[in-house]
């Protein structure tokens, strides 16, 4: 590997970058959510999650709670659990392929493999969080 890339693979821009783009579509969901009460609401009880209210507080809770986990490299471990969770509950909950007819089955299908690869995405934060602060740990003792 190239001294430039090293540098950049290090740098803590790169690793707050990475950590800004992988949360995006989750701030932007909770802040949604949160802005338009009413709108996330409805989307809750056309999932046919009762109370739809509760759910959507809960949604908001989890998705900006685990956003800024992962954004302040705080516990992200627990940010991306929770957000991987979540992911794979909406899958078996509102994007259910298999029970699905025809074109929406193959859309909710494609939807549930985006969820799965950023779920993929969030261990992949975890691993790089988790060596980061090893890294750190070992260039303090070896100062």
């Amino acid at each position: 590997m190239s001294v430039v890339s090293e540098k950049i693979l290090r740098s803590n821009g790169f690793w707050l970058a990475a950590r800004i783009l992988s949360s995006v579509v989750f701030v932007s969901s909770g802040l949604a959510k949160l802005l338009d009460f009413g709108g996330g609401v409805s989307e809750m009880a056309a999932a046919g999650l009762h109370p739809a209210w509760l759910f959507n507080i809960g949604t908001v809770i989890i998705l900006l709670g685990g956003s800024a986990l992962l954004l302040l490299d705080r516990a992200v471990w627990l940010g991306s659990l929770v957000l991987g969770f979540f992911l794979l509950l909406t899958i078996a909950v509102v994007h259910r392929f298999w029970s699905l007819p025809d074109s929406a089955g193959q859309q909710a299908l494609y939807v549930a493999l985006e969820h799965l690869s950023v779920v993929g995405g969030l261990m992949a934060a975890t691993v790089a969080s988790h060596f980061r602060k090893l890294n750190r740990h070992a260039e303090k003792d070896a100062a």
